[in-house]
């Protein structure tokens, strides 16, 4: 069983800064792609930022330059830094890894549970 745990959501000023955490555990044997989501309510989840295993990234035009994504792969986990916040980051932040397992080479994608960030004015 994976299991994708998630810290670092929270309340924060505008302008200020908060660092998500992902941690997956489990039955893994290789991650390829981590992401970060979010989703206000109301709104569909939308894709934040992207990592594959070598390293690239991908953001959102929306966070580009203010947020950064990066992964610990020793550590199976991968962080989102976000700095500059602005109201219109408030959501539920998910996390979702491109997982393979010891028993098959096939990559299946799993969520964390959600983290509420909230930035006021």
């Amino acid at each position: 069983q994976v299991q994708l745990v998630e810290s670092g959501g929270g309340l924060v000023q505008a302008g200020g800064s908060l660092r998500l955490s992902c941690a997956a555990s489990g039955n893994i044997l290789k991650i390829n792609a981590m992401t970060w989501y979010r989703q206000a309510p109301g709104n569909q989840r939308d894709l934040v930022a992207t990592i594959i295993s070598g390293g690239s990234t991908n953001y959102a035009d929306s966070v580009k330059v203010r947020f950064t994504i990066s992964r610990d792969n020793a550590k199976n986990t991968v962080y989102l830094q976000m700095n500059s916040l602005k109201p219109e980051d408030t959501a539920v932040y998910y996390c979702n890894a491109a997982i393979s397992h010891k028993s098959s080479g096939n990559y299946y994608r799993y969520w964390g549970q959600g983290t509420q960030v909230t930035v006021s004015s």
